[in-house]
């Protein structure tokens, strides 16, 4: 039913190559339960300060920027290589989150987001109608 809440803005955008550069967005689960949403990122290579995780209104957004270098020197000859990697990822929220509650969580290269439902709304119950 909260498909459509959860539905990535990245899919309107064709993110296969910009200017030349590959862009990867990582995959994501998400699970439902009766006390909350667990969304799961598959972020491998990561450190947890790398995340930025944000609630405008009601759209989470996930984003990471990470820039290295390294450099190699052999005899006469250097090589320095640069790696920029980032993504970001944002998710429309349904009113039923608590946001005061969100807790994330980074480990084994999967971040994890809890969004715990409002208490209202763990207290409706899923109700089967009758055909006549």
């Amino acid at each position: 039913m909260f498909e459509d809440f959860f539905k990535p803005w990245n899919e309107l955008v064709d993110t296969g190559n910009l200017w030349g550069r590959t862009l990867n967005v990582p995959a994501v689960n998400i699970i439902e339960n009766k006390d909350e949403y667990k969304v799961s990122l598959a972020v491998p290579g990561m450190k947890k300060d790398d995340f930025k995780i944000d609630i405008e209104g009601n759209m989470l957004t996930i984003s990471s920027e990470k820039e290295e270098s390294k450099e190699e020197k052999e005899k006469k000859f250097t090589r320095k290589e640069y790696n920029y990697s980032c993504f970001s990822r944002s998710f429309t929220l349904p009113e039923e989150i608590n946001k005061e509650k969100i807790e994330a969580k980074y480990e084994e290269g999967v971040l994890k987001i809890t969004l715990p439902r409002k208490e209202e709304a763990k207290k409706i119950s899923a109700k089967q109608i009758a055909v006549k």
